[in-house]
């Protein structure tokens, strides 16, 4: 007995603007822990390694913490998120960027960096990855980001640092000065 397979392309969701989040919102801030913790799951199984802070961060370790938050829904909720600092020097410092696996390769990723670089401009922007993690290393680089450096955080397992400065805009093209 053969069965018939759907070959149909799941439904696709419409996506909402990216809008800031108010993580004083006890709503919010469940739906931005519960899309935290199932992307951070991801990118442990990607860099073999479960010790990523935001995945064990409690909800109010969450709410506690000192990043602006951007994010994006779809019909089922919150799909993805992207939270930054402004230290003293003017740097953006791009600390969590973070999509659900229900909406991978939609595009989410790069609305919310997009949504943040009109937002925020800056001379310099910083944010870093597991060095294993080659999507987001691949999403960064078209981004205009170059690799610096990278940190040992485990046996094995590295972080890769990466900048962008604004002669590398965010689309990758070069600035075209008169």
């Amino acid at each position: 007995m053969t069965r018939d397979r759907d070959t149909s392309a799941p439904p696709c969701r419409r996506l909402n603007e990216p809008h800031r989040l108010d993580l004083a919102d006890p709503a919010t801030l469940r739906q931005l822990w519960e899309l935290q913790r199932a992307a951070y799951a991801v990118e442990a199984a990607l860099i073999g390694f479960d010790g990523i802070p935001p995945l064990h961060e409690t909800l109010q370790e969450l709410r506690d913490c000192s990043e602006s938050f951007l994010g994006i829904a779809d019909e089922t909720g919150l799909a993805g998120a992207v939270s930054w600092t402004r230290p003293d020097d003017g740097t953006l410092d791009i600390c969590r960027l973070v999509v659900h696996p229900r909406a991978h390769r939609r595009g989410i990723a790069t609305a919310l960096l997009d949504r943040l670089d009109a937002l925020e401009s800056a001379d310099l922007t910083l944010v870093s990855t597991g060095t294993a993690n080659h999507p987001a290393l691949a999403l960064y680089k078209r981004r205009g980001f170059t690799p610096t450096s990278e940190r040992r955080i485990a046996p094995g397992v590295t972080i890769t640092l990466l900048e962008r400065k604004t002669d590398a805009p965010a689309n990758g093209q070069p600035v075209q000065t008169t």
